[in-house]
């Protein structure tokens, strides 16, 4: 096992390093440019001494991870993202364990469906990377409820403030559980206590330090989660998700897959306590940044070719939409040629099985082969001019 002291070490490096791999886009710019960046690179490579995972983080180690790989938090349509909106996660968290992606490390972005795909894969890491920052906060407020929670019933009533309803165990179902949790109400001097008892944890028995912003981030959050109710939504809040699919999170954690069975981090009470397990290690970290800026996913492809980690499985929601729309398709697909990847390593594309398979997955090999497409073929795809526009990225056609 590495010690505390070699991972904090190179987590203070890795602010330097994203510098130099910064310099080196793998497509695009002038030939001397890429040569003398390329030169300036080899040490990134070079500099690893240990080559496994940590089997934990300390806490200052956690929080200085987050704070040097994190860009500046930035604008994004939904301003209140606070649940998904695709079902697809239930059907894709099985095709996940059929086509054998599981371990190395996640990468994933938006709320709480990152929990899902982290329960169906077993990564031994997971980053989240969002534009926001106050997705970051409310990833940690996440992980305070569930280092907090022993149980997926203990989770829901701390997180919405209800009382736990009678007769759930480690054996009931996820639409069970909702249904006992239906018509309980939310009780609001628990809430102000449980929003004080989060912040707490994370600033006293933690020792994360916060800005006047985040922790505004942070108790908007929990106010928001307390006050919906399971029924909060990609519409709830401010900038609402306009014509998009509302769902809720409720429905999100009790998403099917094609033979009918719940599949969540709360469908089953190993999901959630395998979730559980790397939250209190720290080892899943939310940080802000743009999937095309010039630093956060850069942050981490140095940090974890340091460690010897390896990307299992890239979560991209629809973000290449607006990565097209804007004209930075280009910077992220640079920027996702800086990961550890082989060629087992997957993006996960939800929006792939609405655009060729409206039923869902069914079963159909070619939804599986679109929604979990291979990294490296795809990044060959793009090499070689054929990754035009976001119809092609979720064809996955290299």
């Amino acid at each position: 096992m590495q010690s505390e002291k070699h991972v904090l070490v190179r987590v203070r490096r890795v602010a330097a390093l994203v510098l130099v791999v910064a310099l080196s886009p793998v497509f695009g710019g002038s030939a001397a440019a890429q040569a003398s960046a390329a030169a300036t690179a080899v040490p990134v490579r070079a500099v690893a001494t240990f080559r496994a995972l940590p089997a934990r983080l300390s806490d200052s180690t956690f929080w200085n991870l987050i704070t040097d790989i994190s860009e500046p938090g930035g604008y994004f349509r939904l301003t209140d993202n606070f649940t998904s909106n695709e079902m697809e996660v239930g059907e894709l968290s099985t095709m996940l364990r059929a086509a054998g992606v599981s371990g190395g490390v996640y990468l994933g972005v938006g709320p709480e469906q990152n929990l899902s795909y982290i329960a169906a894969i077993r990564p031994k890491m997971a980053f989240i990377v969002d534009i926001r920052r106050q997705a970051v906060m409310q990833h940690l407020m996440f992980k305070a409820v569930f280092e907090l929670a022993k149980d997926r019933a203990d989770f829901l009533a701390l997180l919405f403030a209800k009382p736990r309803p009678a007769g759930i165990d480690s054996t009931t179902t996820i639409p069970k559980i909702w249904d006992a949790f239906r018509d309980v109400l939310t009780d609001t001097v628990l809430g102000r206590k449980t929003t004080a008892r989060i912040e707490a944890h994370l600033t006293k028995t933690h020792g994360f330090t916060f800005t006047k912003d985040e922790s505004a981030q942070l108790r908007l959050v929990l106010e928001a989660f307390q006050f919906f109710g399971p029924a909060i939504s990609t519409q709830s809040g401010s900038g609402r998700g306009g014509r998009g699919v509302n769902r809720s999170f409720a429905e999100m954690t009790a998403s099917y897959d094609y033979a009918g069975q719940t599949q969540s981090f709360l469908s089953t009470e190993d999901n959630y306590r395998y979730v559980k397990a790397l939250h209190e290690r720290n080892l899943i970290v939310a940080v802000s940044g743009d999937f095309g800026g010039p630093k956060a996913i850069r942050g981490i492809g140095a940090w974890l070719r340091e460690q010897g980690g390896v990307v299992s499985a890239f979560y991209v929601s629809n973000v290449e939409q607006y990565l097209f729309q804007d004209g930075h398709a280009q910077a992220f697909y640079d920027n996702v040629a800086t990961l550890p990847v082989d060629a087992r390593s997957v993006f996960i594309r939800p929006y792939s099985m609405r655009r060729f398979r409206p039923g869902g997955y069914s079963g159909d090999p070619s939804a599986q082969v679109r929604s979990l497409c291979p990294i490296e073929a795809f990044l060959r795809a793009v090499a070689a001019g054929r990754i035009q526009q976001n119809s092609d990225a979720l064809a996955c056609e290299p």
